[in-house]
This record gives structure tokens, C-alpha cells and sequence, in this order.
């Protein structure tokens, strides 16, 4: 006997779709237009159900209803398809769609390239895309949006972009979905151009454009940009909406402007969720400002929200930032134990940085050996850079091998042993780090910095020669290298350089792209006197860069801030907020 019930209504009788199917029994029947809104009707009741049972049950009833259907028509087809979106099911009904035979509609390949996307299923996309251009439904908007989204969310934002392209008329939906995709995909300046693209067009942004948007900003550090985008936001009022309103505050603190992004936060505090709350945080959290972040945090309990595992995340990075091991601990154990909350990976990454760079590598490596987690690349390359920090040339070794074992290609890891290694004196053991770095045939990848001047990002490249105002750019960074050799500066020579004359090292060094992206934004008033300059780096800043931007700091009286791929670094009369640790 079947003791299984029915799961229970969503909230009152008229939204158990139960209700409306036995009315339509009791009233004479139901024709196939009632049984596809009841097959819709279930679909929605399966989607709001929290239990499995409730949500297997519900998925079964649309089935049942489906199957009553004489004659099913695409309508039909779809809801069913709808109904077990996100599950293979959906790709198993579509198939008797087929073979019934019935052809889809846009909303039919709407829903399964939503299904595919969820499902990883990139071979069954592709045949869609195929099927919904034999059909030339590919170029519509409301199926082309889907299929673009989910060659986004399948990591090919190129095909998306093309998919975008072919389009016919596409409308806000279609660019929200591009903008977001690249977005998604880090593809920040080409999510930024079809926003403007969008714009030009005077089709309706979106709080999904809108946020993706600023997404790229964020990424880009580009504060002009933000700027541009929050105007926008207000003149057509989605400033005001909550996931537009988090989007600023997290695209305001990634641009290093951890003011404006406070006051976004306070302005918007009466509608902010967790996730304004936590973006907030982490803004304090990227430049080790705890103290900011514990008011935070106790200012979101007195509010009455629950801190999640992502406020802890932040909290954890903040103390680690700030290089404070027995903090860091203890908020983590307070984590477990008050709030009952599990901590991920990156949460035991933190304490495991916060313990390597206060020199406790011991503690550490226990951590590492005994958290419930394999170790990734993020874990061995904190060990590392600290341990090298600290002059463990043995764990260095120990710890850039364990990395190499996952990335042979991972050009950071040769660079930090072998300078750990030099400093010791170990030659024989650097010459090995430079053979298996030539015998990987690995090479140091390009590094690559940019600047905004006006709202425009400019990017350089290491040595680069293709701006048209290179000559001023390298007299100056020529100048300013003479002024801070003045004050004490020597070198910091790469061991990855050892093959070159210390001429070619020294133009080595002066042509990095982040010290070309400082002397450019100089020249060009990037920002005015007295305000900070600020540089992205698509990779770790170099000691040498380092240590020139702490004695720019001092001749050029200004805060220079640079985030690079581990964190920010903010220089101010000669010293880092870093500590020398990144």
C-alpha cells in the first residue's frame, strides 16, 4: 500500500494546485488548455517545495495531468519539460516531444538550454543549438538569450558573444545576458562595451545589466567606471533596487574606495540583505581593516540578521590581512562553536595564512594536514610566499613542490623558491628550479597593469612600446628612478634574471607594467594632486615593484594603491599595508 501524501500546500488553498484540479473535475472536466495550466501550476508547486519528497511528489503530478492530455501539443510538451527543468528528465521528455512528433517553440529551448546549463551537458547544448537554428529560432530573443547564457555559464563566452551577434532585434533581456556572461567569464571590458552598446541602442537596462555592469568595474578596479554606471543607475532608479544597491557597495570597495562604498551601504541600509551586508565587509576585509569590519559585523546582529559563512569569510580575511594569528583563530573557533556555522576551504586558507605570516609555519602545516579539505592552490602558495618571507628556504622548497604537483606551469612558485633559495646561499638547488622550469618549458606569463585616466582603462604590458606617449612615459619613470635611488632604493634582482648583465636586468625591472601604468598615470593626471593613484595587476606584484612603489610613495607625496591578484597593497609614505607579506 502506498502511504506516500500529498505534499502540502505552499501557503492557502488557492495556491495548492490540488485545489484547482479537483474544481476542474467537480466543474465537468478539464480540456487541454486547463491541463496545461495545471501541469504549469504543478511545475510551481514543485519548484517552491523544500523537501525532496514534496518536490518528487509535485514533479509526479504534473506527469500524471500530462499523461490525461488526448492530443499534447507543444504548450503540453513544454510545461512538462518546464515542470523537470534542471533535471535529465527534462532532457528525456524533450526527446518524446520529438518523437511524438512535435517540434519545440522558443519557450521549449529556453527551458532546456536553462536545463543543459545546470546540467553541464554541453554535448546535448550543442545538438539544441543546431536543432533551434534549423528552425531559425536561434536568432530570437527570448530562445537566443537562453542559448547565449548557456554558452556563458559553459565557460565559451566567445560563442555567446557570437550567439548575441546573430540576434535579430535583441532587447533588454538579451543584453542583460551578454553583459552578465562576460561578466561572468571575466571579461570585464567587453561586458562593459556591450553595456555601453546597450545604451546607445536606448534599450531598457535591467538591474541584471546594471549589476553585471558593475561587476565589471569591480574587476577592473575601474572607479570611473562605477561612477558612470551608479549615474546611470540613479537616472533610471534601479540605485534603489537591493541586488543593484549590493553591486555598488561591492564595486565601490573593489575600486579601493572603501568611503563610497560606505556610504552606498549606509544609504541603502534600510533595504540591504546579508549579501549588501557581507560586499560591505568585504571591502574593510581587502585592506586588513578590522576594526571596521568587527563593528560591522556586531552593527548586523543588533539589526537582527544572521551573519553567514560568507561574513565569517571576510571577518577571517580581514585578521589575515592584517597578519593577527591568535585573532584570526579565535573568530574561526567562534564560528564552529557560537554560530554553528561549517567552515569552507577558504575559511581554513585564511587561518592558515594568518598562522605562515606570523612565522608560526609549524601550526600551519598541522592545519593544512588536518582540515577536512584537500589542499588547493591557494592553501601551498600562502605556505610558500611566507615561508620564502621568512627565510624557510627547506619549507619553501617543500611547499613550492607540493604546489608544482598541482600546477607544473604555476611561473610564481619557480620565481618564489628560487629567490628564497638564492637568499640562503642554496645554488646547486636554484640552478634545479631553473631546469625544471626550462625542461617544463615554462615561461614567467606576461605581466599586464591598468590605469584609468577619465573613465578610459589603459593597459600596459611589461615593456611595453606601443603607446603613443612612451617616450614621456619612460623619461619619467627614468626620473623618478633617479629620485628614489636618492633616497636608499637598490634593486631587488629576480633570480629568474640570472642569465642576463645587470644592465638588462635594471631595463628588466624598470619596464614592469605597473611601474609604466604609475609614470603614465602621473603624466596624465590620472587623478588630482593629493588623491591616491590607483594600478591593477593581473598578477603578483614583484619585490622590486614593491619596494619602488614604497619610495614613490615618499617622493611623490601620494597614496599609490595596486591590487594585484592576492590582494591590496596601499603605500603611504613609504610604507604598505601589506607588511610585506603578499
Amino acid at each position: 500500500m502506498n502511504n506516500k501524501q500529498p505534499p502540502p500546500p505552499p501557503s492557502g488553498p488557492d495556491s495548492d494546485p490540488r485545489v484547482s484540479h479537483a474544481r476542474a473535475i467537480v466543474n465537468g472536466g478539464c480540456d487541454r488548455f486547463l491541463y496545461n495550466n495545471l501541469i504549469s501550476l504543478y511545475s510551481k508547486s514543485h519548484h517552491h517545495c523544500s523537501s525532496a519528497s514534496s518536490s518528487s511528489s509535485s514533479s509526479s503530478y504534473s506527469l500524471r495531468v500530462f499523461h490525461q492530455i488526448p492530443n499534447p501539443n507543444v504548450v503540453s510538451w513544454t510545461a512538462l519539460i518546464a515542470a523537470h527543468s534542471d533535471t535529465f528528465l527534462s532532457l528525456r521528455h524533450f526527446v518524446s516531444m520529438l518523437r511524438h512528433p512535435t517540434l519545440p517553440n522558443q519557450r521549449t529551448l529556453a527551458s532546456l538550454f536553462k536545463t543543459c546549463a545546470a546540467l553541464s551537458s554541453l554535448s546535448f547544448g550543442l545538438a539544441l543549438h543546431a536543432l533551434s537554428i534549423r528552425l531559425s529560432l536561434a536568432t530570437q530573443p527570448f530562445s537566443g538569450s537562453a542559448l547565449l547564457s548557456f554558452y556563458s555559464k559553459s565557460r565559451l563566452p566567445g560563442d555567446a558573444r557570437k550567439v548575441f551577434d546573430e540576434i535579430t532585434e535583441p532587447d533588454e533581456v538579451c543584453y542583460a545576458a551578454i553583459v552578465v556572461g562576460l561578466a561572468q567569464n571575466s571579461r570585464p571590458i567587453n561586458a562593459l562595451s556591450a553595456f555601453a552598446e546597450m545604451i546607445s541602442c536606448d534599450v531598457r537596462s535591467t538591474m541584471y545589466s546594471v549589476s553585471g555592469a558593475l561587476r565589471s568595474a569591480a574587476e577592473l578596479a575601474a572607479l570611473e567606471q562605477c561612477r558612470m554606471v551608479h549615474c546611470h543607475a540613479v537616472v533610471t532608479g534601479l540605485d534603489m533596487n537591493v541586488i543593484v544597491g549590493c553591486a555598488l557597495i561591492d564595486a565601490y570597495g573593489k575600486a579601493g574606495l572603501v568611503s563610497d562604498a560606505r556610504r552606498m551601504f549606509d544609504e541603502g541600509l534600510t533595504r540591504i540583505n546579508v549579501v549588501g551586508w557581507n560586499a560591505m565587509m568585504a571591502a574593510y576585509a581587502q585592506h586588513g581593516d578590522k576594526d571596521s569590519i568587527v563593528e560591522l559585523f556586531r552593527s548586523m546582529e543588533a539589526q537582527g540578521l544572521t551573519p553567514d559563512e560568507y561574513s565569517f569569510l571576510a571577518i577571517l580575511s580581514s585578521f589575515c590581512n592584517a597578519g593577527l594569528d591568535v585573532e584570526t583563530d579565535r573568530w574561526f573557533t567562534r564560528m564552529i562553536e557560537d554560530y554553528g556555522l561549517k567552515p569552507g576551504l577558504e575559511h581554513y586558507t585564511c587561518v592558515v595564512g594568518a598562522f605562515s605570516r606570523a612565522g608560526r609555519l609549524s601550526d600551519a602545516e598541522k592545519i593544512v594536514e588536518t582540515m577536512p579539505f584537500v589542499p588547493d592552490a591557494a592553501v601551498w602558495r600562502a605556505m610558500l610566499s611566507a615561508s620564502a618571507h621568512h627565510g624557510e628556504a627547506d619549507m619553501a622548497w617543500t611547499m613550492a613542490k607540493r604546489l608544482l604537483e598541482l600546477d607544473p606551469h604555476d611561473d610564481s612558485a619557480y620565481v618564489m623558491v628560487a629567490n628564497a633559495l638564492s637568499s640562503a646561499g642554496r645554488w646547486d638547488e636554484v640552478a634545479e628550479v631553473r631546469k625544471m622550469m626550462k625542461d617544463r618549458r615554462v615561461k614567467k606569463e606576461v605581466g599586464r597593469s591598468w590605469i584609468e585616466v577619465q573613465g578610459k582603462v589603459y593597459v600596459f604590458f611589461a615593456g611595453d612600446q606601443r603607446h603613443e606617449m612612451k617616450d614621456e612615459i619612460y623619461a619619467k619613470l627614468a626620473e623618478l628612478m633617479e629620485e628614489i635611488e636618492k633616497l636608499g632604493y637598490v634593486p631587488v634582482w629576480d633570480e629568474m634574471l640570472h642569465e642576463v648583465g645587470e644592465e638588462e636586468k635594471r631595463k628588466a625591472l624598470w619596464s614592469h607594467s605597473e611601474k609604466l601604468a604609475l609614470a603614465f598615470g602621473i603624466i596624465s593626471g590620472a587623478s588630482p594632486p593629493g588623491k591616491a593613484l590607483r594600478i591593477v595587476k593581473n598578477l603578483r606584484i614583484c619585490r622590486d615593484c614593491h619596494e619602488v612603489f614604497r619610495f614613490m610613495s615618499r617622493v611623490l607625496d601620494r597614496e599609490i594603491i595596486v591590487r594585484d591578484v592576492n590582494r591590496y597593497h596601499r603605500f603611504l609614505n613609504g610604507n604598505c599595508t601589506c607588511g610585506g607579506v603578499w
